[in-house]
């Protein structure tokens, strides 16, 4: 039995054999053809639409890879309101998504009770309809407030799960031990809980990559994101090599062994560093994207890396693209709410 059989069977491999398979070519292309069945045993060929809503562009934090940290002070700010938000959803349920992402910087100004009712009355207009959130930290009891309010799902990468390299990524007011926190709280209130980390970030080692994975494997998460690293012109990563295409696609596979029934997008930094990024994403293992429903004067001022697609199309310019090009790969687009199968 090679590598990845034993990964396939087993759900599990030592760290250096984890390391020995993202590091070589080797097994690619079994472990690409692998993984893309193990998915399409749960999931078939379809490929769930997440609309993404990205609400506003302020933030508290100071995170140095990001392009709308606190300090970068040549962002354009923006904030929608609820008239907005609600507009986006609606043009969203027109062209056939049932989930809204809600997902912006960590901004005070958005507070819980804003936010529980954006939430609540988004579930009034689309009862048939999934709210996400992504909208960092929190205490426990606003997590509660927002679940309570109609928020079934929450995505909050911990970006590194290597206290060394969290250290690297952020600076020192920002704590991995909270961000982890709030993880299993999300997770113990009930939420589908997605987390994830970047790839070939700076300073960032193969043992740093396995140590997310054990963490993954620790929390169980319901979804799953990475992407590579892409740097933001006005951050102090702005020299840093971007991530690569081939360890981002390995990783996509090896998560997809190691959680079967996960929500794995082909994330929109995959399209970002590969005109077919997307695709290949899907082919190794992913079955989830994310088209971007915010309105088009916005879209342009979420930059939190370089070069970012999709932000010169309106929703359903991105959408019918998207859809074009997830046909040719072989997949088909569904209308669905896209719950995780874990049987």
């Amino acid at each position: 039995m090679d590598i990845v059989d034993r990964l396939r069977h087993d759900g599990n491999l030592p760290d250096e054999e984890f390391i020995e398979l993202l590091q070589s070519e080797e097994h690619d292309a079994k472990l690409f053809s692998t993984a893309d069945e193990v998915r399409k045993s749960f999931y078939g060929k379809d490929v769930y639409l997440r609309g993404l809503i990205e609400f506003t562009n302020c933030c508290k934090n100071n995170c140095y890879y990001c392009g709308i940290r606190k300090d970068n002070l040549k962002a354009q700010r923006y904030r929608m309101d609820r008239s907005e938000i609600l507009s986006s959803c609606n043009k969203g349920y027109e062209l056939g998504f049932r989930t809204f992402v809600l997902q912006g910087g960590e901004d005070p100004f958005f507070t819980d009770e804003k936010i529980c009712g954006i939430v609540s009355e988004i579930k009034r207009r689309y009862p048939d309809c999934a709210v996400t959130l992504s909208i960092g930290e929190k205490s426990r009891e606003s997590y509660r407030s927002f679940f309570d309010a109609g928020a079934s799902r929450y995505l909050l990468r911990h970006e590194a799960a290597s206290g060394s390299l969290y250290k690297k990524l952020h600076p020192d007011e920002m704590d991995l031990e909270n961000r982890k926190r709030c993880l299993f709280d999300l997770k113990d209130i009930g939420y589908q809980v997605g987390a994830g980390f970047m790839v070939g970030s700076p300073f960032q080692t193969m043992n740093d990559i396995v140590e997310d994975l054990r963490f993954l494997q620790s929390l169980r998460p319901d979804m799953i994101g990475i992407g590579p690293f892409i740097s933001h012109h006005d951050t102090p990563f702005c020299n840093y090599e971007n991530g690569n295409l081939s360890l981002t696609l390995r990783l996509i596979s090896v998560l997809r062994l190691l959680f079967p029934h996960a929500l794995i997008p082909a994330t929109t930094a995959l399209g970002t560093i590969h005109p077919q990024g997307r695709e290949l994403g899907l082919k190794a293992g992913a079955n989830v994207v994310m088209p971007n429903l915010s309105p088009k004067e916005v879209k342009g001022k979420y930059l939190l890396y370089d070069n970012k697609i999709c932000i010169n199309e309106d929703s359903s310019e991105c959408r019918g693209l998207l859809q074009r090009k997830i046909a040719g790969a072989g997949y088909r687009i569904v209308t669905d709410i896209g719950d995780v199968k874990k049987h």
